[in-house]
């Protein structure tokens, strides 16, 4: 293959990635300079939030994934602030191998909202393209799912109950924003099994075992009052 070959199949790649993440709710921007990493193929912006931009890393061969992830580590590792990128692989099997990779590096892929994006190289490939959700141990699913479901209850209280906590929207943030197999992580084939398994872990993972009080999944309703602590899957 010649440079021009190379060069030709590596743009080619570069729009096939932009343009599904169009489809999406990305959009591509030009990002401020000091945003610049480690020289991404492109920059996009999430719909409707003008601060959320996440440097895109195309692959110009195979090889080049596990590259780019070891650059973006690289600098990742060396600051506090949360860093995002989204990788592009060609298929689900280098999307695992991407993911096991990132895991075996210092500090949490949560933390710093890495996705792995499949484009297959063919167009009509099964499945289409997507973002490869990830598994991850059970109590790092329980984590999540306490910081998000007191984010309901606050919204909720906001709103004078306008806005109801549902569980199920729980699911879905699990999934579209941190990426979660959430199913697979908690070894279960339904989200109904999904919730309750969750709710046993919540319940038995406590500092002080028998010790309500103690559990670190209460919400703090009101000050004072029997309904003042709630553990958030009894709600």
């Amino acid at each position: 293959m010649t440079a021009s070959d190379r060069v030709g199949a590596a743009s080619e790649r570069t729009r096939d990635a932009e343009n599904v993440l169009k489809r999406l709710g990305y959009s591509r921007v030009v990002p401020a300079q000091r945003e610049k990493m480690t020289e991404p193929s492109f920059w996009v912006q999430e719909s409707g939030v003008p601060r959320r931009t996440f440097p895109v890393y195309v692959p110009g061969a195979r090889g080049e994934v596990d590259a780019g992830i070891d650059r973006w580590v690289e600098v990742a590792r060396g600051t506090r602030q949360t860093r995002r990128a989204i990788f592009v692989v060609p298929n689900d099997v280098v999307a695992e191998q991407a993911w096991a990779r990132l895991s075996r590096a210092p500090g949490s892929t949560i933390d710093h909202e890495v996705s792995i994006l499949v484009v297959p190289s063919e167009a009509r490939a099964d499945p289409p393209p997507h973002f490869h959700l990830r598994s991850v141990p059970p109590k790092e699913v329980l984590r999540l799912a306490t910081g998000i479901v007191v984010g309901l209850f606050r919204r909720a209280q906001s709103s004078d109950g306008a806005s109801p906590v549902d569980f199920e929207e729980m699911l879905v943030h699990l999934r579209g924003r941190f990426g979660i197999d959430v199913q697979h992580s908690l070894g279960v084939q339904s989200d109904e099994d999904a919730l309750f398994l969750l709710y046993q872990l919540a319940l038995r993972d406590s500092y002080a075992p028998g010790d309500p009080g103690a559990n670190l999944h209460l919400l703090v309703l009101k000050p004072t009052g029997p309904a003042a602590r709630l553990p958030w899957f009894a709600a």
